[in-house]
């Protein structure tokens, strides 16, 4: 049967020596790529060379660009030159030939060149061969090893070979592969001097598939993964294991998951030479085996025949009982093991008891005028005196709030908390720079480096970053497309993470108010508490709607807004902000929640508070929502006592409230 192109092509390369000046090389590289073969196929074949470099030959590989001038036909014509025939029928010639129309008749393999025939009429070896003698290899076991006899035909890359120590590659199962010729020291230094490989496989066959074991691979034993069969002696004299030849370095990794698979319990010891360590350790993590180091310093290339030639035989006993699994490298992400965790259960750190934990982020939202910013400084003023905040702990610390909306008004709130509690608040920076964590990362870095700053300053930790309000930290960002959002969301982590602390973001409500927060719902999944501010006729809350770590979702606390004078206005008015006072929670609304368009009303007419004719609240909502639909909400809100009406004129009931949010 007529060999496939690809595996003519394969043979016909494994025929050429490896060890090629640079330039030959890389041409007979980008002929096997010409005929189809594959990056493995010519990393095996370079394998063979004395200064085989794996990186090398990948990039050299990637660099061959089709169309380079090279074709097959220079892969056939140097295997030829070193002796390579086609062995199944057909004559040797370039694939870009056309067919040819008649067939010819099938020729035999050149007499005497099979595996089998050159070990058939091979003689076994002894210690005197001049090669085993140079490896100081007495001892060693010689009965799979043979000498082709003085005067043999065989030839290769035209060189004789009589007199060359001839070793088995044989299959996992026993069938011979091939042979490895290991040239007579004259023979050897004229090969070398003309850049051949001294160590042949036989032209036209593959090292693909086999290996060659010094000693006995005994189930559950040591075995030793060596390139050539001189580091497989001497690991074999210094240790009585098994060790297995590979035939090259780029061999090794194959070799070796051929083992494993074949023995699951084996202790496999990859023994490289000095200046592939790294590549023995990545082969090593794959297959479950350890590395026998050389000694630090030694030269490149450096093998443990060397070792054992120079120290003896007990030295490189130590060195191959010491060797070891690489360390796997780290997981690219954080990784726990439930049988590793402690027995004793460590509660979540908690910022303010039951309501925010430590150096997570939290978003509390509600209407306009419904309290919320109140509410945030007067809990931020408690963290960072490190006082009692609604009958709950605090865990004291600095504060850092990004007043983007109205940094003046933060700054009145806070003075109407001093004068009503007749203390001076420490440690609560107002951060008045407008901040984008929207459109670059510029200001995400800057509020870090602000919180490192002052915690060396103040020589504390920051504990809490407020962020008000999110629509102004992600200005000219769509609030409900995830794609806007989510890079907010992700900045927004990056803050909180880096600098270790909890970051709570005020937030508005959506029309619909029972769809909770206004915009993207990624908003909710992302953050640990969620805690929604609402203002009723029964009074203003702060329910905690969601708490991932915590048992207080669904606590409800109560509060009130009380007035404090701050002065007068250049007119001679009062000047007057409000602070938080603790207050019953009212009971939690029974039946369905606001809808979008109650909800909608109910905001318009908080920010009316003369009121309006019911007429004018529909044509407000035209063509947005259809009239009926608005006249229908509004009876709702009057039945439920968040809207007065009188004589026609609807007023949202609400207290009077000095520009609280």
């Amino acid at each position: 049967m007529m060999a496939a192109p690809a595996d003519r092509a394969r043979d016909a390369l494994q025929a050429i020596p490896p060890d090629l000046p640079r330039d030959e090389w890389v041409k007979v590289g980008m002929a096997a790529q010409a005929a189809g073969l594959d990056f493995d196929a010519f990393n095996d074949w370079s394998a063979g060379a004395g200064n085989y470099n794996e990186r090398d030959a990948r990039d050299t590989w990637r660099s061959i660009k089709s169309g380079g001038g090279v074709g097959a036909g220079t892969l056939f014509r140097v295997a030829a030159e070193n002796g390579w025939r086609i062995r199944e029928g057909k004559p040797l010639r370039c694939l870009q030939q056309a067919p040819r129309t008649a067939a010819e008749p099938p020729r035999s393999p050149s007499p005497g060149t099979s595996p089998a025939e050159v070990w058939a009429r091979c003689k076994p070896a002894t210690a005197a061969h001049p090669y085993i003698v140079a490896k100081r290899a007495a001892g060693v076991p010689l009965d799979g090893l043979r000498v082709v006899p003085d005067g043999d035909p065989l030839h290769i890359q035209a060189q004789s070979m009589a007199g060359a120590l001839v070793v088995p590659v044989l299959r996992p199962s026993g069938e011979l592969a091939t042979v490895q010729c290991i040239a007579p020291p004259e023979t050897a230094a004229r090969m070398k001097a003309k850049g051949l490989n001294d160590k042949p496989n036989l032209p036209g066959a593959t090292l693909q598939d086999g290996y060659f074991t010094v000693g006995e691979l005994v189930p559950g034993g040591v075995a030793h993964v060596c390139e050539g069969i001189g580091t497989a002696w001497a690991c074999w004299q210094a240790t009585g294991h098994c060790a297995v030849v590979c035939f090259g370095w780029g061999r090794v990794a194959r070799v070796a998951a051929d083992l494993r698979r074949g023995d699951a319990s084996a202790r496999l010891v990859l023994v490289p030479d000095v200046g592939k360590e790294e590549a023995a350790e990545r082969i090593a993590r794959e297959v479950g085996a350890a590395v026998a180091y050389m000694p630090e310093g030694e030269a490149q290339n450096f093998d443990a025949n060397d070792l054992a030639q120079r120290d003896g035989y007990d030295v490189l006993a130590d060195v191959l009982q010491a060797a070891r699994e690489p360390a796997l490298p780290p997981l690219p992400l954080s990784v726990a093991f439930a049988d590793e965790l402690p027995d004793t259960f460590t509660p979540p750190d908690e910022l303010v008891e039951g309501v925010l934990t430590a150096g997570d982020g939290s978003v509390l939202y509600g209407d306009s005028n419904s309290g919320k910013t109140f509410f945030v400084i007067d809990m931020a003023a408690a963290v960072a005196r490190g006082a009692q905040w609604m009958g709950r702990n605090t865990e004291p610390g600095l504060v850092v709030y990004l007043a983007a909306e109205s940094p003046a008004s933060v700054r009145g709130r806070l003075q109407a908390y001093q004068k009503h509690h007749g203390v001076r608040v420490p440690n609560f920076a107002i951060v008045q720079s407008p901040i984008d964590l929207f459109d670059g990362n510029a200001d995400t870095e800057a509020v870090i480096a602000v919180v490192r700053q002052l915690e060396s300053q103040r020589g504390q930790k920051v504990r809490l970053i407020v962020g008000d309000t999110l629509a102004r930290l992600s200005a000219g960002a769509n609030e409900n497309a995830g794609q806007d959002m989510g890079l907010v969301v992700r900045r927004f982590d990056r803050i909180r993470s880096a600098c270790n602390a909890h970051f709570l973001l005020v937030h508005h409500s959506g029309k619909a108010a029972a769809n909770g927060a206004r915009g993207w719902s990624g908003i909710r999944a992302a953050v640990d508490t969620e805690i929604e501010v609402t203002d009723s006729a029964q009074g203003r809350c702060a329910e905690i709607t969601k708490q991932r770590d915590l048992s207080t979702k669904g606590e409800r606390i109560g509060f009130r807004l009380d007035t404090v004078m701050l002065g007068s206005t250049k007119w001679g008015a009062a000047a007057t902000s409000c602070v938080v006072v603790a207050a019953d929670a009212p009971d939690k609304p029974q039946g369905k929640r606001v809808s979008e368009v109650g909800g909608a009303v109910l905001e318009y007419l908080r920010t009316q508070p003369a009121g309006k004719k019911k007429r004018e609240v529909v044509e407000h909502f035209q063509p947005l929502y259809d009239k009926s639909a608005v006249y229908r909400e509004l009876k709702k809100l009057v039945n439920a006592g968040q809207v007065l009406e009188c004589i026609g004129i609807v007023t949202a009931v609400c207290e009077v409230r000095n520009g609280a949010k």
